[in-house]
């Protein structure tokens, strides 16, 4: 166990934008790590990031980052682990660098463009012992936590299929690289939201073995309007949903059991059809029903700053990481297969690159 006395864990923050700054330094902040020092080329977010982390230093990129040494729990003054927010397209090569420079890293899902480029950096990172792990901060969602305590006790008896859909009301697409950016470049819903979905239904569920796919660009550039529906081993089934233009979106979670379903309507202000039928009550998170009987599920304690709170303990070895960054790769070999499905129309078997040096 860590100590008051013990140092505060010392993060190089990569990218101050959406993400970073809207993301990552609050829960940062929140974990009661140290946001050290911020990379930037924005002359707006350098000053954002100076006056929102006060005693940050902030430099240029990730090569000055990088060239501060070893933070206070190894013995130095620099950071103590590196953290990505920035654009998709750059991961790969940004790790690589971490892993080079001997930096414990965490990035920002996904972890590559693909899977070839997300087993090449697990692979860097395990033959030089460098720490890697990947914020699948969904993981600590409400929904997600109580949706797992649920499933382990059983209460809607065998899964039969997930449903889980990301549907935002946004006929006016923002302007970012995310939705201007081509799928090569990280642009795009499948490789960003997809990159949660993808990952919590196999938290849930287990390996995907299999994928069918429909994805399309309708008001951007990269694709907006993608479904996938997967077939884990052992049976079960999930369908995926994420489409930036819905003027009336679905539940968000609605799992179906052999005794029951569960299922959450509300999701971050997004309004549903069902929105006064099953809303959620004050400490309760979804509900499970059957026929006529509706019972409201209790929200677990934790929330997203427990990801960081992980971090802080690993970089302390006082625990493991996280998250697996194999976890990461194997999440985008199913959007690799939702890709070739999309272009064929069949149904694609997932092959997961090998981990092996």
């Amino acid at each position: 166990m860590s100590t008051s006395s013990s140092p505060a864990v010392r993060v190089g923050l990569v990218g101050y934008g959406s993400a970073g700054r809207g993301i990552h330094a609050p829960l940062l902040r929140e974990a009661g790590l140290d946001v050290a020092l911020v990379a930037t080329s924005s002359a707006e977010r350098a000053e954002a990031a100076a006056r929102e982390n006060p005693g940050a230093r902030v430099v240029a990129d990730l090569d000055a980052v990088l060239a501060v040494g070893d933070g206070p729990v190894r013995g130095g003054d620099g950071v103590d682990v590196v953290v990505l927010a920035s654009p998709t397209g750059v991961h790969e090569e940004q790790v690589l660098a971490c892993v080079a420079a001997g930096r414990p890293v965490l990035v920002d899902k996904p972890l590559a463009v693909d899977a070839a480029g997300a087993a090449r950096c697990v692979r860097a990172a395990r033959a030089a012992g460098v720490p890697l792990t990947v914020f699948q901060n969904r993981r600590w969602d409400d929904e997600q936590r109580a949706l797992a305590a649920v499933l382990a006790a059983g209460e809607v008896g065998e899964v039969l299929r997930l449903e889980r859909r990301w549907e935002r009301w946004r006929p006016v697409p923002k302007e970012r690289w995310r939705e201007n950016a081509t799928p090569a470049e990280g642009g795009g819903l499948l490789l960003d939201l997809h990159s949660h979905l993808v990952d919590s239904s196999v938290q849930l569920l287990g390996p995907v073995e299999a994928v069918y796919a429909e994805i399309s660009a309708v008001l951007t550039p990269a694709e907006d309007m993608t479904f996938l529906a997967l077939r884990h081993v052992g049976g079960a089934r999930s369908h995926l949903s994420a489409v930036s233009a819905v003027g009336a979106p679905g539940p968000r979670t609605r799992v179906l059991g052999t005794q029951g379903s569960f299922v959450v309507v509300p999701f971050e202000g997004e309004v549903s059809g069902f929105a006064g039928v099953l809303d959620d009550e004050p400490g309760c998170t979804g509900w499970v029903v059957r026929g006529q009987e509706r019972t409201p599920v209790p929200t677990p304690p934790g929330g997203h700053a427990d990801l960081y709170r992980q971090v802080a303990a690993a970089v302390r070895g006082e625990g493991a990481w996280p998250v697996d960054p194999a976890d990461a790769v194997a999440t985008l070999a199913v959007l690799d297969a939702a890709r070739a499905s999309a272009r064929t129309g069949q149904v694609v078997d997932v092959e997961v690159p090998s981990l092996a040096a």
